[in-house]
C-alpha cells in the first residue's frame, strides 16, 4: 500500500507559469489589463471563437451570458439535473426558472429528448430563453439536436464547458464560432484542478456583440475599465482619464492580470496535457473494461474527450459495499477520489423550493449512487496510475458477491 496520499487532481504548474506571474507582479499592473486582453485573444485563436471575455470563474461567465441575453423573470432555462450547483444558481440569480431534465444513461450528459419534451411543457405565458447543457467530464453533449430545439423555440444555447477544454464535437472544438442560427455562448472554467488553470478563473466565448455586452455586465456595468481609463484608452471628450459611465447594474467578475499570466503560460501546454490525460484514461479503460463490477466511461466516436474527470461507475449488484464505502476503501489505501456530481434536485434548496423527489430524475439519481471519480492529471506518473488500478482491483476482489460473479462467468 502507498505510504502517502495520492491527490485527486493537483494543478500542473511549472517554471513558465511562475515566470509569467512574476513578470506581471513586477509590471506594476496586476488587475485587469494588458495580460488579460492577451489571454482573451490567445484563447479565442486557440478555440476558433469570434470573441472571448476573461472572468473570475465559469459561474461568472454563465451569469453574464444570461444577463447579456436579457434573461429574467418570466423566462425558463432548461438545464441538466446532474451538474454542479453554480450552473443552476445563475438561472435563479437572473430571476428565471430553472427547468431540470434527466440525462442519457451512457454519457450522463443532458438528454435531448427530455429537453424537447420540457420545451413543449412550460408554464402558461412562460418563454424559453435558453438551453444550458453541460459537457460533462470532458465529453461533449449531443449538440446538434439541442441546437435544433433552440432554433425551433427561438432561444439561445449557453454551454457549460467547465470540464471540456479542449474537447471536440464532430471535429470542431467546443467554443468554436459557428453560424447556428441562434446565439451560442460557451463558458469555460480555469479552477485549480481544470485542464487549464489560472487558480480561479473562467472565460466566455461567443459572438462579438454578445461578448461585449457581457463585458459591460462583468465589471459594474462601467463603460471603461481601469486599464482603458489610465493606460490604454484616450479620455472621453473634455473629461480626464478618470471618467466612466455606468450603463448596467453590473457585477464584479473580472479576471486579473496575475491570473491571466498563468493562463498565457498554460495555453501552449494544453495539447501535451490532453495527450497525457488520454493516456491515463486509456490505461484505466484497459484495466477495468472486462471487470463485471465496473463500468468505464462512455466515449462516442464523433467526440474527442477532454478527460477532465474519469468517472468510473460501480455495478453494485456485484459488490457487497456501497459507493461511499468503496471511496472509503480507496482512501484507506491512500487514493483520493470524488463524485461528480450530487444531482441538483436532491440538494435541500432545490428539493424544498421546487418539491423535487429523488426519483423525479431517475437516471441522474441512480447513476449518482454508483459514480466514483478517480485521480487523473497530466503530471501523474505511471506508477501512481498503477497504484490506482491495483487499489480498485483489490477492493473489487475483496468485496465482490461470489454468487453474481459465478453467474457472470458461467
Amino acid at each position: 500500500m502507498r505510504d502517502t496520499l495520492l491527490p485527486f487532481s493537483p494543478p500542473a504548474i511549472g517554471d513558465e507559469e511562475i515566470a509569467e506571474v512574476l513578470e506581471a507582479l513586477r509590471s506594476g499592473w496586476i488587475t485587469t489589463g494588458p495580460r488579460t486582453r492577451t489571454f482573451e485573444q490567445a484563447f479565442a485563436r486557440y478555440t476558433g471563437a469570434t470573441a472571448a471575455l476573461a472572468l473570475n470563474s465559469a459561474t461568472g461567465a454563465m451569469h453574464v451570458a444570461l444577463a447579456a441575453l436579457g434573461v429574467g423573470p418570466g423566462a425558463a432555462v432548461i438545464t441538466t439535473a446532474l451538474t454542479f450547483a453554480s450552473g443552476v444558481h445563475v438561472i435563479e440569480h437572473v430571476g428565471a426558472r430553472p427547468v431540470l431534465v434527466d440525462v442519457e444513461p451512457d454519457t450522463l450528459n443532458i438528454d435531448p429528448a427530455q429537453v424537447a419534451r420540457a420545451a413543449r411543457s412550460l408554464r402558461p405565458g412562460e418563454r424559453l430563453a435558453a438551453i444550458m447543457p453541460v459537457h460533462l467530464y470532458g465529453h461533449s453533449c449531443d449538440r446538434t439536436p439541442l441546437i435544433e430545439i433552440a432554433r425551433e423555440h427561438g432561444c439561445a444555447l449557453v454551454e457549460d464547458a467547465a470540464h471540456s477544454f479542449p474537447a471536440r464535437y464532430e471535429g470542431k472544438m467546443i467554443g468554436t464560432a459557428e453560424d447556428a442560427g441562434i446565439p451560442v455562448l460557451t463558458a469555460f472554467s480555469f479552477y485549480a484542478n481544470k485542464n487549464l488553470t489560472t487558480g480561479e478563473g473562467g472565460i466566455l466565448t461567443g459572438p462579438t456583440e454578445l461578448v461585449e455586452e457581457a463585458r459591460l455586465w462583468s465589471l459594474h456595468g462601467m463603460s471603461r475599465d481601469a486599464w482603458k481609463r489610465y493606460q490604454g484608452g484616450a479620455p472621453r471628450g473634455n473629461h480626464g482619464s478618470w471618467f466612466y459611465e455606468v450603463t448596467r447594474p453590473g457585477f464584479k467578475y473580472n479576471m486579473t492580470d496575475i491570473q491571466a499570466a498563468m493562463g498565457i503560460a498554460q495555453l501552449p501546454k494544453i495539447g501535451g496535457f490532453g495527450i497525457r490525460r488520454a493516456e491515463i484514461a486509456a490505461r484505466y479503460n484497459k484495466a477495468f473494461e472486462s471487470v463485471e463490477a465496473l463500468q468505464i466511461p462512455a466515449c462516442r466516436s464523433h467526440i474527442e474527450h477532454a478527460w477532465h474527470v474519469y468517472a468510473l461507475r460501480l455495478n453494485l449488484d456485484y459488490l457487497k459495499i456501497s459507493r461511499d464505502e468503496f471511496i472509503e476503501e480507496l482512501r484507506s489505501k491512500n487514493i483520493a477520489a470524488s463524485v461528480h456530481f450530487i444531482p441538483i434536485h436532491i440538494h435541500p434548496y432545490y428539493r424544498d423550493n421546487y418539491g423535487y423527489k429523488a426519483n423525479d430524475f431517475p437516471v441522474a439519481y441512480s447513476e449518482y449512487q454508483r459514480l466514483v471519480s478517480l485521480p487523473i492529471y497530466p503530471t501523474m506518473p505511471d506508477r501512481d496510475v498503477d497504484d490506482v488500478i491495483e487499489a480498485v482491483a483489490d477492493i473489487v476482489i475483496e468485496n465482490r458477491k461470489a454468487s453474481n460473479f459465478a453467474t457472470a462467468e458461467a
